[in-house]
């Protein structure tokens, strides 16, 4: 007898503790507080895709400066080749 009460117990307490969970998730406060947990997701994120463009940016620039000085190179050499 003691497990079947024990286990109608929990079974209340569930219930009970399920019922609560849900009325307090679904109140106004804590709908304000997702709302603001979902405002600071969006600032990080937009933040963090600024960060990435700037990036890019940074490389695109590396990427073409590094092409000019490779061409010029050649163009080093070519014109001391053809000056011997």
């Amino acid at each position: 007898m003691k497990s079947c009460t024990r286990n109608a117990l929990f079974t209340g307490l569930g219930f009970l503790i399920g019922t609560v969970g849900l009325k307090a998730a679904t109140s106004e406060t804590a709908k304000k507080g997702y709302v603001h947990a979902m405002a600071q997701g969006m600032k990080a994120k937009s933040d963090y895709e600024g960060l990435v463009e700037q990036a890019k940016a940074e490389f695109d620039d590396m990427k073409a400066e590094a092409e000019y000085i490779a061409v010029s190179d050649k163009d080093v050499k070519k014109a001391e080749k053809a000056a011997k």
